[in-house]
């Protein structure tokens, strides 16, 4: 280990210095993207059980209203928003993705910030840009010097990595200096954890919203010169040393301010496991022209993470159903859709979408990268079809369009807020650095009138 690379400095003197002008248009175009898609799943999700449990526990100990909830009429302080706001975004796992590590960037770091912009408003769309832009460049330079290893050891990438990410763009919006931002990380470092074990449960989600809540804390106690380690990344007793790493630094640090990790982000068209979407694509195009054939049996080959994480084929709940291939595939051929109706606990305990995926068996294939699968349908009349798909939908290569992404925030508005009129949202996101004050897109999402809520804790 490095114990003297001096790593965290170097990363957060970048942060601090960061200015709008550094941004390439691209960089900027993707972080609209970036939140198009982060609202549209904040909004699907805002009235999950696992959200109405979490508020409900949350709300007996708020410190204030400070901090809109989207998709709400509830309001909470500013750290117990953040944590909503992220659990909210992931709970569906429909959030978007790096891919390079898998982690979900914008769920943890986005709630951060707009939590931080209602604290100590104003804040314009050109500093949040910034601080989101830079926020998911530590957060993925962190996670890819680990990656894979610290997911294969049941590390949680998302929440992590993700605290850092809130950590350094909430400080960012704070205008902390280098030394505040090197305490910032160094206090997110001691409160980084979530396990994929709890993947697949509504524990889950509890890891990711601490990411946000930890992050925004993290950088307030900083402002406030609470003091941490100088290298709590490196350090002899440091982040990558207390998880048995051995971090690949080059890759850290490599053209850091010439290429940028957002643009390696991709978008879910399905509420489910990134690593699932190839062979849900494979599926549903197989499907929509034979819809009468009777399916035998279903082969599906992908990247090891395919089986690490979704070779779970006796799920009887709509979360674990999430990471299950099985399910996606016999879910997927039952109804020709893979939307969140398909992944609830409904569809999970649906005999037919039971017996179904008995019939579906995974094999690693160490040659496809995650983003690829192949599928093998055999059918009753002894036919054996052999579909292939090389970059899923909403991936780098096989990207969602900004239509795409506009289309799937009408959609989660519909679901999650019927009261919520998407149009002014999505112009508000495409212009957004042009807004002095971000608080507004918040306030788009808020149901009028007697909609979802309770009213006693609205104000």
């Amino acid at each position: 280990m490095p114990h003297d690379a001096a790593i965290t400095k170097r990363l957060a003197a970048f942060v601090a210095g960061g200015a709008w002008e550094d941004l390439p248009p691209a960089v900027v175009h993707q972080a609209k993207r970036s939140l198009m898609n982060f609202f549209a799943v904040a909004l699907a999700g805002c009235n999950d059980p696992t959200i109405e449990t979490l508020l409900a526990s949350l709300a007996h100990f708020s410190a204030g209203r400070q901090a809109t909830l989207i998709g709400r009429r509830e309001r909470l302080d500013a750290l117990g928003a953040a944590f909503l706001n992220a659990a909210g975004a992931n709970v569906l796992d429909f959030c978007d993705t790096h891919v390079p590590t898998a982690i979900h960037p914008t769920a943890p770091i986005a709630p951060a910030l707009f939590a931080l912009a209602e604290l100590k408003p104003p804040i314009s769309g050109r500093d949040l840009i910034v601080a989101l832009v830079l926020g998911q460049e530590i957060a993925c330079r962190i996670g890819g010097a680990i990656s894979p290893s610290h997911y294969n050891r049941g590390w949680h990438i998302t929440a992590t990595c993700g605290v850092f990410g809130a950590a350094v763009g909430s400080a960012k919006l704070l205008g902390l200096d280098a030394a505040q931002m090197t305490w910032a990380l160094g206090i997110a470092a001691t409160q980084a954890a979530g396990l994929c074990e709890c993947l697949g449960t509504p524990a889950k989600s509890v890891s990711v919203g601490n990411a946000a809540r930890n992050g925004l804390w993290s950088a307030l106690l900083a402002a406030a010169n609470f003091a941490g380690p100088a290298e709590p990344l490196t350090g002899v007793q440091g982040y990558y040393h207390a998880l048995a790493e051995k971090p690949g630094l080059t890759r850290t640090m490599a053209s850091l301010g010439e290429s940028w990790e957002i643009l390696a982000t991709s978008y879910k068209p399905y509420p489910c496991g990134f690593v699932v979407h190839p062979v849900i694509d494979c599926v549903l195009d197989w499907r929509r022209q034979h819809l009468a054939a009777k399916v035998e049996k279903v082969l599906v080959r992908g990247n090891p993470l395919l089986a690490l994480r979704a070779d779970r084929p006796n799920v009887t709940t709509g979360r674990a159903s999430q990471v299950s291939v099985q399910h996606a595939v016999a879910a997927a051929l039952l109804s020709g859709n893979a939307g969140v109706a398909q992944f609830t606990d409904a569809s999970a305990n649906d005999a037919e979408v039971v017996a179904l995926r008995r019939k579906v068996a995974v094999l690693c294939d160490e040659s496809f990268p995650v983003t690829a699968a192949a599928v093998e349908i055999a059918t009753a009349d002894g036919q054996l079809y052999d579909l292939k798909q090389p970059a899923a939908r909403g991936s780098e290569a096989n990207p969602m369009t900004d239509a795409d992404l506009e289309t799937k925030l009408r959609e989660a508005a519909a679901v999650g807020n019927p009261d919520c009129d998407a149009a002014p949202l999505i112009a508000a996101i495409w212009q957004l650095d042009r807004r002095p004050d971000v608080a507004r897109l918040l306030a788009l999402t808020v149901p009028h009138g007697g909609g979802v809520g309770t009213p006693a804790l609205a104000g």
